[in-house]
């Protein structure tokens, strides 16, 4: 699977989300959002995000989530990995700067897509902008 073709999933957890517009979880799911897709905030210092109900973890949603975008740091990951195998999502994706090789071989293996240190924004901007 290519990173253009998991653009073209619509619905997006975002794991690390913050309410402080300068922070790059705010700034990209508000372009992902300004974009059509539909963003699903998860962090459980959140009630809601951008007014919306703002989820404590993955397996709180009560949607289908194609992809779980990652911002935490790496040693955080393999729990939230563990959770995107028990909702079926298709994709794990670490934003730039977060890697674990260990949780991502764990998706791959339960037969979900990872994509690692790369941004959503940027990939969506190189990709569907040209």
């Amino acid at each position: 699977m290519t990173i253009e073709s998991i653009l073209n999933y619509k619905t997006i957890a975002v794991v690390g989300i913050s309410d402080d517009p300068e922070r790059p979880s705010h700034f990209v799911a508000s372009f992902l959002d300004a974009h059509g897709y539909n963003v699903i905030p998860v962090n459980p210092m959140l009630t809601e995000w951008e007014g919306r109900k703002c989820y404590p973890h993955l397996l709180s949603i009560p949607l289908k989530v194609d992809v779980v975008d990652i911002f935490r740091r790496s040693e955080a990951v393999p729990p939230i990995v563990d959770e995107a195998i028990a909702i079926k999502a298709k994709v794990v994706w670490m934003q730039e700067g977060i890697v674990n090789e260990e949780a991502a071989a764990k998706a791959r293996k339960a037969g979900i897509e990872v994509v690692m240190d790369r941004c959503i924004k940027k990939e969506y901007d190189r990709l569907k902008r040209g």
